[in-house]
């Protein structure tokens, strides 16, 4: 029982400094920047310049916003689109024509780009994929979506 009682001991002296050396490095994780997802897909990432010119002409481009509607109320977007959650993107693909340039678009690319890879396997003419995020912090601007405060139910009547 000593011999017992003497290994948990020199275990627990053992694991301490790790323990200890653990929860430092969890507060340096926590305190660094996210770091960005690599792209990992066959859509191109579109950076602010390209996705500007294909804006300049709006009559042969679909957008199409795989956001959730709280993220574009958030966060913003372009000023046309088509928004479909990217889970219920099959569901959509009647509605989608085929005869335009398709960007696909979510925050940072990564939902976009997984989209536009479906897209183009289903025969969809896709360009590209943006990152809403990306393309603000390249100076570009969003279009912001103010949602009125309701009013008062005295005003209602």
């Amino acid at each position: 029982m000593k011999k017992r009682t003497n290994l948990m001991l020199l275990m627990m002296i053992l694991a301490t400094p790790v323990a200890f050396g653990a929860a430092h490095d969890h507060e340096k994780k926590a305190d660094a920047p996210a770091a960005a997802k690599e792209y990992k897909y066959k859509t191109p990432k579109l950076n602010r310049a390209q996705f500007d010119a294909l804006l300049a002409k709006p009559e042969q481009l679909l957008i199409i916003d795989v956001r959730r509607p709280d993220e574009l109320t958030k966060i913003g977007g372009f000023p046309f689109y088509f928004s479909v959650q990217s889970k219920e993107i099959e569901n959509a693909l009647a509605f989608i024509p085929k005869d335009r340039n398709i960007v696909t678009v979510s925050n940072h690319a990564g939902r976009a780009g997984a989209t536009a890879d479906l897209l183009a396997a289903k025969g969809f003419h896709v360009v590209g994929a943006v990152g809403a995020q990306n393309y603000e912090e390249e100076g570009g601007k969003l279009a912001k979506i103010e949602i009125p405060a309701p009013k008062p139910a005295a005003e209602q009547k």
